[in-house]
Parts: C-alpha cells; structure tokens; sequence
C-alpha cells in the first residue's frame, strides 16, 4: 500500500483521516494510516459477517486493467445457466460502463466510482452493499479497480481472491508484483486463445513464479471465446460456493478437474 500518494485516503474514508486527534499536537501521517487500516478492518469484519448472515461467497477480483474481469464475468453469466446467482460490484475510477454490461446480461451490480482512488476499500462496498439485494444470492463478486499493487492490500470483507493474469502482459508478472499474486486464492490467466498469435507466454513459468512466493493456489488457463476455456474456472467457483454452504475450510490449492487444461486452440 501507498501512504505517500495519498491513495490509501478514498470516498469512503475520507472523514476518518480529518478526525481530530484526542491528543494535542496532532497527529503523524503514520498515525493516521494506522487509523484508517483498523477502521478498514473493522468495517470489513462487518461486511463479512453480513454477507454470510445471507451465506453469499464474496470473490475479489484483481488485476491489471483490461485483463479482462468483466469479460469474464459475462462469460461465467451464460456459462453457468442459471445454476449459481451472483452480483457484480464494479470499481473504477469513472464511468458506469462495466456495471452497465453486467446488467446487460441480467445480473444485479452496482457501480463505484473511486475519482482519484486506485483500490476499493470496506467503506467504499458497505455503501455498496445497500444497494443490493443478497437474497437468495450465492456469490458477490467485487471487481477492484484494475491496478496491480493496492487493492491486495485492503480487506474489503470478502472471502477468497482471484489474481488474473493476461497473457497479453508478460508471464513475469508475479515476479514483478508479488503482494498481489501472494494473495490470491486463484490464478486465471486470460485471454489464452491469444498463445498462439503471441508465442512469448508460458503459463507454466507464471505459475512457475506464483510457486516461488510460496502460494499453492491453482493457476487456471481462461478463455471466454475458445470452447472449453472456462472449465476449470467454473469447476473452481462451484467448488468454492460448495464448501461455503458447507461451512467446511475451502483448499483452493486442490485443483479441480480442468484446471490446468489449457484453453487455446
């Protein structure tokens, strides 16, 4: 996280970082970051109990922009058929666009736009939140703000994290951005039927560097065009939404059949 760029103070936020401090001489920029996490926390802690008072997985989605999270999203709308119901919260720093093709494709999202904010943070989906109904709903995806560097670093009351990964970007980028490759429950790399025309990716060397940050987590070859290119990530969302209800531990370094199958050609 940035506390010199100012980013770590959003929309959501921005009152807590003004509060007077209760000791005289005011407070220190590392005084008030320390406030802002622990109120961060708290209000995820909140989200987090409010979304599984109504059993809703929530998945945070993270990567760099255009890697494809919205295409993604409408492609799991028609892959799964109606078998799980989902909303989509969308973070960008302007316009409702991506909320607008979610809702095109009959799916509940809501917009937030972050002005000069590179993350979402739990004030920012608690606001969110209200505009939302999670009856009767099994996953709430939250898709951060493309940005490879803060939004791993906020707890926004979700569950689980997925990092995806083009394969327009280079397959060093877990090398180059470990926090937000460390944390990730899942690894999708998109846009896989592209391989061919590029030639310059290895999936297996990006998965390759998410081992070397000591993350087990299934890397899962993606394509919302070739046939096949979402089996592995429908198996893992299903398998995940499966141990929620359950109430048991979810393993996300167990991969679900298909998961390495890759989607090109």
């Amino acid at each position: 996280m940035c506390n010199t760029c100012g980013c770590s103070v959003t929309s959501g936020n921005e009152e807590l970082a003004h509060e007077p401090s209760p000791e005289h001489g005011g407070t220190t920029p590392i005084q008030v970051l320390d406030r802002l996490l622990k109120a961060n926390d708290h209000e995820a802690a909140h989200n987090r109990e409010h979304l599984e008072r109504h059993g809703v997985l929530a998945i945070n989605l993270m990567s760099s922009p255009g890697s494809g999270k919205t295409s993604l999203l409408e492609a799991t709308a028609d892959a799964l058929g109606g078998r799980l119901k989902f909303a989509v919260i969308e973070g960008d720093l302007e316009t409702e666009n991506d909320a607008a093709r979610i809702r095109a494709k009959g799916i509940p999202a809501h917009q937030i736009t972050t002005g000069t904010a590179c993350h979402l943070d739990a004030h920012m989906v608690h606001h969110a939140l209200h505009h939302l109904s999670l009856e009767g709903l099994d996953v709430l995806f939250i898709e951060n703000v493309g940005n490879l560097v803060c939004p791993a670093s906020f707890d926004l009351g979700h569950h689980l994290n997925v990092t995806l990964l083009s394969t327009t970007e280079g397959d060093d980028k877990p090398a180059k951005y470990p926090v937000m490759f460390r944390a990730a429950n899942l690894v999708a790399v998109t846009k896989c039927d592209l391989m061919e025309v590029l030639g310059d990716f290895s999936i297996e060397k990006a998965e390759g560097h998410v081992r070397d940050l000591a993350n087990g987590a299934p890397v899962v070859s993606v394509s919302t065009r070739a046939p096949g290119g979402l089996d592995g990530w429908i198996a893992w969302l299903e398998s995940a939404v499966a141990a929620h209800r359950s109430g048991t531990r979810f393993h996300p370094s167990v991969q679900p059949d298909g998961a390495r199958r890759h989607a090109h050609g």
